[in-house]
């Protein structure tokens, strides 16, 4: 007989790529991850996963079995959300995903007020480049930077983040201001990988299309500390970027693009109770903060 748990690990690995990804996100040991992969194997009598030098990849049978246990996954998902759904205390878990940088400087501070008026509500903040699936209870609000789609989810924009383009001091000294209509030859480029900034990564490239790129990274909080210590220029969340003393910014020809912030719940959580004080809390915290992250919205000027 197939224990679901086993299901549960093999799609963690399936959806993060590693053994090691889908223990961090289980909280168990890598060991445990794959003894349950290797448990699922045995009792099917087939190979599921084949490992490669870039991850975990599907054989056919375990495309077939993936799609098999997802359905099974929303079943099971179903039921503990319509039972979620008649929670009425202000109490209990709710996790909420995003990105790193909105983690800690934005949500965090939010978080520990939310705290100190419902302190039954165990707050779960999980930082992640990949988007967590809220349909399949990975999550169960997101605050992200690209709007979702998906049917079964709620969408509402909150604000905008705008960018800037960004040095060190002791790299303009050493390597003078950047020359736009040159392309900004001569200067090194750092860039954001793998991320939902995609409009700004085009834009500086762009800008500066004769520099070269020194680096890419998915973390915005590693590109700042790279160009706080003299890497290069980079696009950065001003919010971020404009209180940092080891930063300059640089008038550019042409505004980089703004992003737009969107609170996403499920339709089936959105009114349980401490779903809800969350999503509250979270809404007036970027209204308050609108300015800071957006200094550039002409309709916020008084």
């Amino acid at each position: 007989m197939l224990d679901w748990d086993d299901l549960r690990f093999f799609l963690s690995i399936v959806r993060n790529g590693s053994l090691t990804a889908a223990a961090s996100e289980l909280r168990v040991a890598q060991s445990t991850v794959g003894r349950r992969l290797a448990s699922l194997e045995a009792g099917l009598g087939v190979r599921l996963l084949h490992r490669t030098p870039d991850g975990y990849v599907l054989t056919l049978a375990g495309e077939s079995v993936r799609a098999q246990a997802e359905r099974a996954e929303a079943e099971i998902v179903g039921v503990l959300r319509s039972v979620g759904g008649h929670d009425a205390r202000l109490e209990g878990l709710v996790r909420v995903t995003c990105t790193e940088t909105f983690a800690v400087y934005v949500l965090a501070p939010c978080f520990a007020a939310l705290q100190a008026q419902h302190p039954g509500i165990l707050l779960e903040l999980v930082p992640s480049v990949r988007s967590l699936s809220l349909s399949m209870r990975e999550a169960d609000v997101a605050v992200r930077l690209v709007p979702s789609n998906q049917h079964d989810l709620v969408v509402r924009r909150l604000g905008r983040i705008a960018f800037g383009l960004y040095a060190s001091p002791s790299y303009l000294e050493r390597y003078g201001e950047p020359d736009f209509e040159a392309g900004c030859a001569g200067h090194r480029l750092m860039t954001l990988l793998g991320t939902d900034q995609d409009a700004q990564t085009t834009w500086v490239t762009e800008l500066a299309s004769r520099a070269s790129l020194g680096l890419q990274t998915s973390s915005h909080e590693a590109l700042l500390s790279t160009v706080r210590c003299g890497g290069g220029l980079a696009c950065l969340a001003r919010f971020r970027a404009d209180v940092e003393t080891g930063l300059r910014r640089i008038a550019t020809p042409f505004i980089p693009p703004t992003m737009d912030i969107w609170l996403v719940v499920h339709k089936d959580s959105r009114h349980t109770p401490r779903v809800r004080a969350t999503l509250t809390a979270i809404t007036k915290c970027v209204r308050a903060l609108s300015r800071v992250l957006d200094p550039t919205d002409e309709s916020l000027s008084t």
